[in-house]
């Protein structure tokens, strides 16, 4: 268990949209030839690393810091830390780690 897993605290995910949302991230919301959202995601660029929350469904939410470096932030070569799971857990993880690696 890491250190975010063990003092996150858990809250929803509405809850961690909006504090996501509060510290800078960036939403996009990549949809198929139809119209249809198929995930949310959210970039964040600070300090010498990059952070990405992509949201395919509630129980399937994928986290990752990255270096700043990073050509591809969809597809990092490198991360920093990463997490998958279900998403108020995940959020809650993501928003525990400090802003500078």
């Amino acid at each position: 268990m890491s250190s975010a897993e063990a003092v996150a605290p858990v809250f929803d995910i509405e809850t961690g949209l909006q504090e996501l949302v509060a510290r800078g991230y960036q939403f996009v919301h990549p949809a198929d030839e139809r119209g249809e959202v198929l995930a949310v995601v959210g970039v964040r660029v600070h300090d010498d690393v990059v952070d990405v929350v992509r949201l395919n469904a509630e129980d399937d939410v994928v986290a990752t810091r990255m270096p700043g470096s990073e050509e591809n932030i969809f597809e990092p070569e490198r991360w920093l830390w990463r997490r998958r799971g279900e998403g108020a857990q995940v959020l809650s993880e993501i928003l525990s780690l400090p802003d500078a690696c």
